[in-house]
């Protein structure tokens, strides 16, 4: 009886071992997806607008568009978005135009134009952000309206 006694003490050691050495083995795992998890925990979801289109020419109306999104990250609001030019061969410029409030609460108002495509990367922002969309030979033709996306 004195074998089996030994036999058990063995096994229930061996399975408390095994579970141990899983539980370290999975805690680093375990631990590494809560720091992942807590470290997305500080940003807001992605607030997609658009596509909001220039007014273009009568025959090729809506030819230019932006669309983007905002997000919230560590306490500050981030804007990003992509303007497209589908009309690349007339020569006339796609327009985005910006209207914002910067963290010091300085506003701000800029265009910026393309033939084709032009990614914005993520820019941060405080407040009122605007969009509007323009074609043509100049920053200011072919405009559509203003949009408030934030």
């Amino acid at each position: 009886m004195g074998k089996t006694r030994y036999l058990l003490a063995g096994a229930a050691l061996a399975g408390s071992l095994s579970v141990l050495t899983a539980g370290i083995t999975v805690a680093p795992a375990a631990h590494a997806s809560a720091a992942a998890t807590a470290g997305w925990a500080g940003w807001g979801a992605k607030h997609h607008f658009g596509p909001y289109f220039s007014q273009g020419h009568e025959s090729f109306a809506r030819e230019s568009y932006f669309k983007g999104y905002w997000y919230k990250a560590g306490g500050k609001y981030y804007f990003a978005g992509d303007l497209v030019d589908r009309h690349r061969n007339d020569r006339d410029y796609s327009y985005v135009w910006f209207k914002w409030y910067d963290r010091f609460g300085k506003f701000h108002k800029s265009y910026y134009k393309t033939f084709g495509h032009k990614h914005f990367n993520p820019f941060p922002f405080k407040r009122d952000f605007d969009v509007r969309v323009c074609e043509g030979d100049t920053p200011t033709s072919g405009c559509g309206g203003w949009h408030d996306v934030f």
